[in-house]
């Protein structure tokens, strides 16, 4: 049976994903577009890196990829049914990454699926298949890119120490009394920060990944 005490947060959840795509509508929401491009950018940038491209390469995806959006949004309708945001944010870096290798590098060494760039939209719809050789890094710089952006937001929650204390005794490096020497505050603190922000964090990513996928 289907818990429907979690509906009315999870349609919440994808009202703002859908609020947020329906404003990149409008290329004069500044707003908006920096919202979209500080969560995204570094994980094109990753995916870019991943597959062979140099850092100034890499970059040159992500603005393309962004010019690109920003050309196809005025006319974009999200459709949940015919697929995840996350799928379909796939499928488009895929599409850049595709022409970049062809028209930049003269090679389909990383990307195999012939297209052309006319064909985009067609390739932004396809399903995500597990077998494409884009797979295994896009999931892993995703999973990075939802810990990092719910860490990014979380900071604004939470004071510099708590953070700092978080970051320190969950590295693997210090055990939480070697922190709390470090840092001059009683155990049942570091605990306690520990505690607080790892929860604000995980909550924050759960919220990212019903938004997303």
């Amino acid at each position: 049976m289907t818990d429907t005490r979690s509906r009315p947060e999870a349609d919440s959840r994808l009202a703002t994903r859908q609020s947020l795509l329906s404003r990149l509508r409008n290329w004069e929401d500044q707003v908006g577009w920096q919202e979209f491009f500080d969560t995204y950018w570094r994980l094109i940038y990753n995916v870019a890196r991943e597959s062979g491209l140099t850092d100034a390469e890499a970059q040159d995806v992500v603005q393309n990829t962004f010019i690109y959006l920003a050309r196809r949004m005025p006319g974009f309708r999200y459709d949940r049914s015919a697929g995840s945001f996350k799928s379909w944010l796939r499928a488009v870096t895929r599409s850049r990454l595709h022409v970049f290798w062809r028209t930049q590098k003269g090679s389909r060494e990383f990307l195999r699926e012939p297209f052309s760039d006319d064909a985009s939209a067609e390739v932004e719809a396809m399903p995500d298949a597990s077998a494409d050789a884009l797979d295994q890094v896009w999931q892993r710089e995703w999973e990075d890119n939802l810990l990092k952006t719910a860490i990014r937001r979380v900071r604004a929650r939470v004071s510099s120490r708590q953070l700092l204390i978080f970051r320190l005794s969950t590295s693997g490096e210090s055990s939480a009394a070697q922190v709390a020497r470090k840092l001059g505050v009683n155990l049942p603190l570091v605990y306690l920060a520990r505690h607080r922000v790892g929860r604000l964090i995980q909550a924050e990513v759960q919220r990212l990944r019903t938004e997303m996928e």
